[in-house]
């Protein structure tokens, strides 16, 4: 029996609570949060659970095995320090930390206590991501050459982070999983339409050493609701759509190919599109499960501490580039 701990109870830490609480051979021991209103609220969801407004009660409980943080953003990196420094394994919600050096006082803390980190990169436990990477790695795509991806909605507005930080950890994660390397070439423009300076709408243009480029468009001020990833290779096109209640991976025969009439000439080429069966598993719940199996297993998680510090460092990079941005523009912070 693993024994948890829930950190905050704001909007995602009452799904991370509902998840291990359902897991065998896990219980879910704590439910943390300084407000009282939240700890009421979920008491009732989760009856054996102990509930406290102070991270400290968790951190001296010596049985308890594992706490996982979803607190505000600012916090994730400093309180990883405290649970790892306390000798509990860590899972904190994306992204691992709001700078480049708390993620790596992070990383360095868990190297410390020989304890295990895990950052809350659902997508790349999402089943649908998974087969992508799949087709992606035994070649069926030919050479990737880019990858695009929207995150759109009419969404909740935040005022401590930014689309980039709020919603782009998402999707740098998956780039960064799909290109198996760090970008040479970061670059970002934003609007801040609605609370200025805080951006609602953010576009990222990533190039990585092999010539992989990405460009990424996130946004809370949008008509449509939209999370798709689509990887255009040399040989075939496929695209995720999380939207897609049955198709969510689509591979499309489609491309250029050298005309046998001509010299150096080429034509496009359209065959067949298909779409692969995709398991209908929350990813939540695989994530949670993966968290679990790495801390009985001893193994290193799909999404550990370094995974997390590498999309930190993408972020981090993206911000400089909208900060600059804004400043050329003559916008005031």
């Amino acid at each position: 029996m693993i024994r948890v701990g829930v950190a905050g109870l704001g909007y995602w830490g009452p799904n991370l609570a509902r998840n291990f609480a359902a897991i065998p051979d896990c219980e879910l021991d704590w439910c943390c949060d300084p407000r009282a209103e939240m700890r009421e609220r979920w008491s009732a969801a989760f009856p054996s659970a102990r509930f406290t407004a102070e991270l400290d009660d968790l951190l001296a409980d010596d049985a308890l095995d594992a706490i996982v943080l979803a607190t505000p953003v600012r916090s994730h990196g400093p309180l990883a320090e405290r649970v790892l420094a306390a000798g509990k394994h860590c899972f904190v919600e994306k992204p691992l930390a709001y700078s480049v050096a708390d993620a790596e006082h992070a990383v360095a803390a868990a190297e410390r206590a020989g304890r295990l980190l895990m950052v809350g990169h659902l997508l790349v436990y999402h089943p649908g991501v998974q087969k992508l990477s799949e087709i992606a790695a035994a070649g069926e795509l030919g050479e990737i050459h880019y990858i695009y991806s929207h995150r759109l909605n009419l969404g909740q507005f935040r005022t401590d982070e930014n689309a980039l930080w709020s919603l782009g950890a998402h999707d740098v994660s998956v780039v960064l999983h799909l290109a198996g390397e760090a970008p040479d070439v970061v670059e970002a423009r934003g609007e801040a339409y609605m609370r200025p300076p805080v951006e609602d709408v953010v576009f990222c243009f990533l190039r990585f050493p092999s010539g992989l480029a990405a460009h990424l468009h996130l946004s809370w001020l949008d008509p449509h609701k939209t999370r798709s990833f689509t990887l255009v290779g040399s040989r075939r096109m496929a695209t995720f759509d999380d939207m897609e209640l049955e198709r969510k991976v689509t591979v499309y025969d489609k491309g250029y190919q050298q005309d046998a009439g001509s010299w150096g000439e080429y034509i496009t080429r359209s065959g067949d599109i298909w779409s692969p069966r995709i398991g209908n598993r929350e990813p939540l719940r695989l994530e949670c499960e993966h968290f679990l199996e790495c801390i009985r297993e001893g193994r290193r998680p799909r999404s550990d501490g370094e995974a997390g510090l590498r999309v930190v460092r993408v972020l981090d990079a993206l911000q400089r580039g909208l900060d600059a941005s804004r400043r050329s523009s003559g916008a005031v912070a």
